[in-house]
């Protein structure tokens, strides 16, 4: 049984188990397997497709990582800069020591509005402040800025979407740029992610599904109220299948960063655990031998995905849902399958 063959098998036992929806597509020595499950749209079954756009939640962290090392590469910026001297905002009870290095790693220890090792409901967030009150950067920072630190800086690592959230306004400071703008300008157009974007909830594009929250009564919502209106730079925006191929082919090809600074973004700077590890907005499982994959992941209500590159097989695996569950348990059985070949 070849590669592609395994995953649609992986993936046809899952779905008895518990129905995937999204879409998968998986490259190797240029030939793909690409194939949609459930529906974009249930209301009116509207089938998902390998094309059919989706939000990535957490999964774009690694654009604003590669846009503050392009900013690094043009001497815009240290990954030794202080935070206090590339801002000007005030946070009266951060600490002066924070780095870029630290908010790229998480390892900043400052105060996170949405706290994964405290809070395991996003929706939490929208009862007492207006998700449609949130649609840039700076909106954030009355859930923050003035809360007091975690942990001082470099003690060890704790996901952080504050931290993001921070560099994506040294972005806009830096550039005089709109976040999302200058990603779209300087990483989705020189990718041909021409299908991606940081769309509004409330405005989505043709071929763009719908997040679905599945309630208990076995009946279902979407996400529209669900999440900001607008993502940024910790996570929301919207891309297909093909769209991550492209950005990963160019981040590897060192079209996006010099073959140094590509370097600098995909090695292991702060530990999770014992096999993970996390770069500049990128995980990586390490075996015996180095890395096994890079890779990045995201969830909100309605949005699952995990998108993957093994170095040593060059095997590209993107899968995205446009519900909250499925992408990891996929993405581990095809880790297992990629490893027995290795």
């Amino acid at each position: 049984m070849n590669l592609f063959q395994s995953v649609e098998k992986i993936i046809e036992q899952y779905n008895h188990e518990q129905p995937f929806s999204g879409a998968v597509l998986v490259q190797k020595d240029g030939q793909y397997f690409e194939q949609g499950y459930g529906y974009a749209n249930r209301a009116e079954r509207l089938p998902n497709q390998s094309a059919t756009r989706f939000g990535i939640a957490s999964g774009c962290k690694i654009f604003t990582s590669v846009a503050i090392c392009q900013l690094v590469q043009a001497g815009e910026l240290s990954f030794d800069s202080y935070l206090k001297d590339c801002l000007d905002v005030s946070f009266p009870k951060f600490d002066p020591a924070v780095t870029i290095h630290h908010l790229l790693t998480h390892t900043s220890g400052i105060p996170d509005y949405f706290d994964e090792e405290l809070m395991d409901d996003f929706e939490e967030l929208w009862r007492a402040l207006p998700m449609y009150s949130i649609q840039s950067p700076k909106d954030f920072l009355p859930l923050f800025q003035n809360n007091e630190m975690k942990f001082p800086p470099g003690e060890r690592f704790s996901y952080n979407n504050a931290g993001f959230i921070v560099l994506g306004l040294i972005v806009e400071q830096t550039t005089g740029m709109a976040f999302t703008e200058y990603v779209e300008k300087n990483i989705f157009q020189p990718c041909g992610m021409s299908d991606s974007g940081y769309f509004r909830m409330d405005q989505l594009p043709e071929r763009t599904a719908l997040g679905y929250i599945d309630l208990d009564d076995a009946t279902w919502k979407s996400n529209i109220y669900s999440l900001p209106v607008q993502g940024g730079p910790d996570g929301g925006a919207f891309t297909t299948v093909h769209d991550l191929g492209r950005f990963w082919d160019t981040l590897f090809q060192h079209q996006l960063l010099s073959p140094a600074n590509t370097d600098i973004l995909l090695t292991p700077h702060a530990m999770e655990d014992d096999d993970m590890y996390y770069g500049y907005g990128v995980w990586m499982l390490k075996q015996d031998h180095g890395v096994f994959k890079y890779f990045v992941m995201g969830s909100d209500p309605g949005v699952i995905m995990q998108s993957s590159v093994y170095p040593d097989s060059n095997i590209h695996v993107h899968i995205i849902g446009n519900i909250d569950r499925g992408a990891g348990m996929i993405a581990a059985k095809i880790d297992d399958v990629i490893a027995e070949g290795e």
